[in-house]
């Protein structure tokens, strides 16, 4: 049965792919950016989520099966923050009671491998526990202040403090008492516009390697990244809540090795 879903990061990479892919399959796709796509809002301010949930149910007809969350910056800047985090979570509670009415409701958005890399906890905290835009946004102006590669923490920062919300979330009375699924895929290095500049000589790519080596057919492409997005917001996804999901090449399995039952075992 087609299904009626939102796309953000829509304009451009894995976001564009994941509607052209819905679209082919005879769905509903309301793409959600800041240029060229259905619904042009800025979701680095907190009325632009607001506003952009808002004609994006509108668009939709009033009703939401699924939202597929993929719009992010990659930039050393303060305003990383506001986009992948915050531009994240408020659209996504905005959207949350036109969802839960739908007969099989479903949420996935983009973490990274950045996400199990150097972080800052400061900055982490101050998103995803104290959820605190303006100190956070202010912590990763610290960080781009002191320079000497701090401000390089901020990525990675706000993909980890991405999947640690969809964890802590995804049980909770308003995501699975609600029979919505809440998952995130990390995706590896993925030739988007975004990495263009990142993959562009053989000398930044061997260095890109060794901090992420991607042994399972090198780097993607963003229809790989796609399918997995929609599959988890099919409605065959039924019991998967809470995961964040490292489509990576063998990334995690390389850097993390048997670390993740560290903790169990200790």
């Amino acid at each position: 049965m087609p299904r009626t879903c939102v796309v953000t990061g829509a304009a451009s990479g894995i976001g564009a792919a994941t509607k052209r892919i819905l679209e082919e399959r005879g769905n509903k796709a309301i793409g959600v950016d800041i240029q060229s796509t259905n619904v042009i809002a800025d979701l680095s301010t907190k009325q632009g989520r607001l506003d952009a949930a808002a004609k994006a149910v509108e668009a939709a007809g009033g009703s939401v099966d699924a939202v597929i969350a993929c719009a992010g910056l990659a930039h050393p800047i303060a305003k990383t923050v506001s986009v992948n985090y915050f531009g994240m979570t408020e659209f996504l509670n905005a959207l949350v009671p036109v969802l839960a009415k739908s007969s099989s409701p479903r949420v996935a958005l983009i973490s990274s491998m950045a996400s199990l890399m150097p972080n800052d906890a400061d900055l982490v905290t101050a998103m995803c526990v104290e959820d605190d835009e303006e100190k956070a946004v202010a912590r990763a102006q610290q960080l781009v202040d002191i320079g000497e590669g701090m401000e390089q923490l901020i990525y990675g920062s706000t993909k980890r403090a991405i999947s640690r919300w969809v964890r802590r979330e995804s049980p909770k009375p308003q995501w699975a008492g609600a029979g919505i699924p809440l998952n995130a895929v990390g995706p590896g290095i993925v030739r988007t516009p975004m990495t263009a500049e990142m993959i562009a000589t053989a000398e930044a790519r061997a260095g890109l390697d060794q901090v992420v080596p991607m042994p399972l057919n090198y780097y993607l492409e963003p229809e790989q990244v796609a399918y997995l997005l929609i599959w988890l917001t099919s409605e065959e996804n039924t019991h998967l809540c809470g995961q964040t999901i490292y489509i990576d090449g063998g990334s995690d399995a390389v850097l993390r090795g048997d670390n993740i039952w560290e903790l169990a075992e200790s």
